[in-house]
């Protein structure tokens, strides 16, 4: 990774000098833009209304239109301004983690120490960590004053850019207003069924279809060109339900069917895990047959053994205690 900024979190008297590192990256195909009959690319130009000419990036500068007056700002003007120029990122205040509101963080950023010693960053994290505090912070990047959260992920400190409270929209829903009846029996059933899709969330178990399937496009294009059968490629794919929106006729009945079917789903799953864990079974008796072998006396010993083996098996451990109170 590549450092896209330097300067210090500072609190206090406290400096801790950082790298600033982007923490997410962008996985998608990059797509282009051609002309449909002859296949050429599309490109933007540059082009000056007055004189014509395609403009590089180093000749462009930027301005601001108030009426009939234009302001040019130039690259030197801009790296002028204080808050351009300051390298800190100061902390203002210290919050409850769960005042923050997900909708606020925008863009991640892993601070790295960038000092002989890294005492002073590891004092920051740790006191974030023990008081289940959040930094507030203020600074300037890529020529915006920016607010920011900093919050520690693993032994890393993160830095979350926020939006500003005018940047979220204000939402009135007219539907919302309604006066509407839900039953304990439909909250119930309701709670039931998201309790049947209950799990600990696992990023690694999910992909994005969609690029897959775009790469699955890509490839079998190359491979058999504009004669390509997306059906043969694809399966056949159902037509989209025009009613997707449409109020459900019997609530309860629907939620009945989605717990009825999610519980069917969950026990073909657990069958299928209680076959693969019969495939080892054979082992299993070879190695008691091979046991039986041995003299009376031994075979008492290890059924003792065994015993002992099942109670401890059914006594969870101080560890697993441990887990269950965190």
């Amino acid at each position: 990774m590549r450092a896209i900024w330097k300067g210090a979190v500072t609190f206090g008297l406290v400096n801790v000098p950082v790298k600033v590192y982007s923490a997410t990256e962008d996985h998608d195909l990059s797509l282009h833009q051609v002309h449909d009959a002859d296949g050429g690319r599309i490109r933007y130009q540059r082009k000056c209304e007055v004189c014509g000419k395609v403009v590089s990036y180093d000749h462009i500068d930027k301005a601001y239109q108030d009426g009939e007056q234009t302001v040019v700002l130039t690259a030197d003007d801009l790296a002028s301004l204080p808050e351009e120029r300051s390298r800190e990122i100061e902390v203002v205040e210290f919050v409850p983690s769960d005042d923050l509101d997900p909708i606020m963080f925008d863009r991640s950023y892993f601070l790295e120490p960038d000092s002989s010693s890294s005492k002073a960053y590891v004092l920051l994290r740790r006191t974030l960590e023990e008081t289940d505090r959040t930094a507030i912070v203020r600074f300037a990047l890529r020529q915006k004053t920016r607010l920011g959260a900093l919050r520690v992920r693993e032994d890393v400190i993160l830095l979350q850019t926020l939006l500003w409270e005018d940047e979220v929209r204000e939402v009135r829903f007219p539907a919302l207003e309604e006066r509407v009846r839900i039953s304990a029996k439909e909250l119930e059933m309701s709670e039931a069924l998201v309790e049947s899709f209950s799990s600990r969330f696992r990023p690694d178990a999910f992909v994005d279809e969609y690029q897959a399937q775009l790469r699955k496009l890509i490839d079998a294009k190359l491979e058999q060109g504009d004669a390509l059968d997306t059906a043969a490629t694809f399966g056949e794919q159902p037509e989209p339900d025009d009613d997707t929106g449409a109020e459900p006729i019997d609530l309860m009945e629907v939620l009945q069917r989605s717990i009825e079917r999610q519980r069917g789903t969950t026990g073909a799953k657990t069958a299928s895990g209680a076959k693969r864990s019969g495939a080892a079974k054979p082992a299993a008796t070879s190695s008691s047959a091979k046991t039986g072998t041995a003299k009376t006396g031994t075979a008492k010993t290890s059924g003792a053994k065994t015993a002992t083996a099942k109670t401890a098996a059914s006594k969870p451990s101080t560890a697993t205690k441990r887990k269950k109170s965190a």
